[in-house]
């Protein structure tokens, strides 16, 4: 058993910090250099020799895009603040111009280590056979393949470009990448400027026929610089990758919000330069121009010596590698579905039905709203979509629906940040099928995942929801541990119509029976848990909340949390990424812990669970699943729902076993200490530390287990056999 197994482990002995008890700002962890520190865990994923080889590629690409997205959002809202003037402090007392300088140091540093992660993976993928070749080590029959792969399939869709007073220097999108030459004329000698852009819909890296050699585009290009520029030699060069501003803005007074965000998207393609990355050692003249036309300060450029754009190391993760790749796994259908044939609605009838994605399969709530649309006794379907895929499984069953004469309404959330242009498409399409579509609130986003069926069964009419942690997105569900429940009872039927009426009329729902939504009530309703919690330690009985997250950065709920745990109140948090709280500190938070859990699987579902006088676990449990983190956004500023569970079968499948198995986690698990550093505990003799995703991948859930019974399933109060 290691410090990472809250589960069996008490709570470690709380630090003194210098200064004694922290008060005001110092309470508190800056919001971006915590997301900074997560995506530092994600890289150690890709030094961790305990995982695949190609997987660990995967983690540095997934760092690397993590990383872009920071920039494009977070900091370049805070570059806007700072040149405002705005000079107000966050919940941790920094300026923005102070967290841009923490950010820009750390964030160096980040890149650098990414690309001595990138040195020794490349090493190892050579040793296992899978090689980046330089273009002097390409041979002659390699050379003329490339030559055929270049002319048919890469220099149609290029556009060389001479820059000079008569063709000015181009407009690069976001995340685009090019090249920039110095051309010299082969008959005069005579100078030239040019760029390349490279089109995003190339394969960054191209393999080799019968081998698993591959070469970078970019070097590709430059061997066929004389088809591109005839009559001229390269005289130096660099290469380049700007990142811009992304985040919407859109009038509130707009008439058409679609059109509005139509015109968003391509604004957005414009948005002001955040970064630049170019090759260290540019030529001069090419560095300074690229730099002038970008309107980049010295302090937003990185010059990289190694690989740039490590986001597309993603094309090099080869299925046919499947020796270097995690052991395959096929998301179980779970034994109660099948005890019914497959029928959805007979088997949530049955009972409650709590699914746990990727282990259960999603393709379980595609059935359902299938089932939905060619079920002749279903009169209506309401959904929300806040991101899914191109060609999505559940919108294809909407369409389905209502060219079918059902009455099908979907609530479209236009402002799913990087997917609006998806959802503006998907929109268009159930519209066109006659779907009543619903953009919901200008000032909220909706980010709720509620899926209601209307169905007549003889002389009344039944309402089957489905209630989620995650987005109705088939291939997303495949990595996000999520989870999704199915019923049928009457009260949160009743409680789903009220939310959708809210959506479509704005009419504020009255007495919800087992929901709490933002931005309504639910930030209050989650203070008075805590609070509630806090009274029963003070009378002196077991109390204790467990809660797992994406990110916890809500300076109210946080204070509650400490309030609770001086009270004497057992807190166990884990907390995927950004993390405001600080644990573990004498007169502050001696009885919170917190862990991050970094692993196979993205951790994305949002559970509470409070003793309610029985400590935890404790059948007397309060728990509670969410589509919210604990941010100021998700509690205030968008709709959300926080629903309260019931059904002892399911309750027990969250605290016993979901929450205990992340509780005991010791292979994937990182320990948040006192100053916001993160521990990981991986002795190297210890090949048995409990991995609370395979034990997910080898137990079934229990609620989904039907007649083979939930007797053989480990409730996890848990054996690390």
């Amino acid at each position: 058993m290691t410090q990472a197994d809250f589960l069996h482990n008490p709570f470690p002995p709380a630090r003194e910090v210098p200064g004694g008890t922290p008060e005001g700002p110092a309470r508190f962890f800056n919001r971006e250099l915590s997301w900074l520190s997560f995506n530092w865990r994600v890289l150690d994923e890709a030094r961790n020799a305990r995982v695949p080889l190609l997987e660990r590629l995967r983690f540095l690409s997934i760092s690397a895009t993590n990383l872009d997205e920071f920039y494009t959002v977070r900091v370049a809202g805070l570059r806007e603040l700072m040149r405002s003037g705005n000079a107000g402090p966050s919940d941790d007392g920094l300026t923005p111009a102070e967290q841009l300088a923490l950010i820009n140091a750390d964030a160096r540093r980040l890149m650098g280590a990414q690309q001595s992660v990138w040195n020794r993976l490349s090493d190892e993928m050579a040793q296992a056979g899978i090689t980046i070749l330089e273009r002097g080590e390409v041979t002659p029959e390699q050379a003329d393949y490339l030559t055929h792969y270049f002319q048919d399939s890469v220099f149609p869709v290029l556009s060389p470009l001479a820059i000079d007073p008569a063709h000015p220097f181009p407009f690069i999108p976001n995340a685009g990448f090019s090249l920039a030459l110095e051309l010299v004329r082969d008959r005069d000698g005579r100078k030239m400027q040019a760029l390349l852009p490279i089109p995003g819909q190339l394969a960054r890296f191209i393999r080799l026929p019968g081998s698993r050699d591959f070469l970078r585009l970019e070097d590709l290009l430059l061997m066929n610089l004389a088809s591109l520029f005839p009559g001229y030699r390269d005289g130096g060069h660099c290469a380049f990758r700007v990142l811009r501003e992304s985040d919407l803005e859109v009038e509130e007074e707009a008439e058409d919000l679609v059109r509005e965000f139509e015109t968003a998207l391509k604004r957005r393609r414009r948005g002001s330069v955040v970064r630049l990355k170019i090759t260290a050692g540019a030529p001069p003249a090419l560095r300074d121009l690229i730099m002038q036309e970008l309107e980049v300060s010295p302090d937003e450029v990185v010059e990289v010596t190694g690989l740039m754009g490590m986001t597309d190391l993603a094309e090099l993760v080869l299925d046919d590698r499947r020796d270097l790749l995690w052991p395959s796994f096929t998301p179980r259908v779970p034994e109660r579905v099948q005890d019914h044939g497959g029928d959805m609605f007979a088997a949530i009838r049955q009972k409650d039905m709590l699914l746990h994605h990727p282990y259960e399969t999603f393709d379980m709530v595609v059935r359902f709203l299938q089932q939905a649309a060619r079920d002749p006794d279903v009169l209506a379907i309401k959904q929300t979509l806040y991101r899914t895929s191109r060609d999505s499984p559940i919108v294809d069953a909407l369409c389905e629906a209502a060219e079918a004469g059902k009455s099908v309404t979907a609530f479209v959330e236009l402002r799913a940040r990087f997917d609006e242009a998806a959802n503006i498409r998907q929109s268009r399409r159930l519209e066109r099928a006659g779907a009543h579509v619903v953009y919901g609130f200008v000032n909220y986003k909706t980010h709720a995942k509620i899926s209601s069926v209307v169905r007549r069964e003889g002389d009344r009419l039944a309402t089957y929801s489905h209630w989620g942690t995650g987005n109705y997105h088939p291939i997303t569900a495949r990595i996000y541990t999520d989870l999704s429940m199915f019923t049928c009872d009457p009260a949160l039927g009743r409680d789903a119509t009220k939310v959708f009426n809210y959506l479509s009329g704005y009419v504020n729902p009255e007495r919800l029976e087992n929901l709490s939504i933002s931005p309504i009530d639910m930030k209050d309703n989650l203070i008075a848990l805590i609070r509630r919690e806090a009274e029963i330690a003070r009378q002196g009985r077991p109390a204790a909340i467990w809660a797992k997250m994406n990110s916890l950065i809500e300076k109210d709920v946080i204070e509650a949390l400490y309030d609770a745990g001086t009270a004497g109140v057992k807190i166990s948090l884990i907390i995927r990424g950004i993390c405001g709280i600080r644990p573990g500190i004498k007169g502050l938070s001696e009885n919170i812990r917190v862990k991050s859990i970094v692993g196979r699987y993205l951790e994305h579902s949002r559970i509470v669970c409070f003793g309610n006088g029985g400590g935890l676990p404790s059948d007397r449990a309060r728990v509670l699943f969410s589509s919210a983190d604990w941010m100021k956004r998700n509690l205030l500023y968008r709709v959300e729902t926080l629903v309260e569970c019931h059904n002892q079968t399911v309750k027990a499948q969250i605290v016993n076993q979901i929450m205990a198995a992340n509780l005991a986690d010791e292979a994937q698990s990182w320990i948040l200490q006192p100053d916001g550093r993160y521990v990981r505990y991986l002795p190297a003799e210890r090949d048995d530390l409990f991995n609370c995703h395979v034990f997910f991948m080898a137990n079934p859930s229990l609620s989904g287990r039907g007649t083979a019974g939930y007797r053989d399933v480990p409730a996890l109060t848990h054996s690390t056999g």
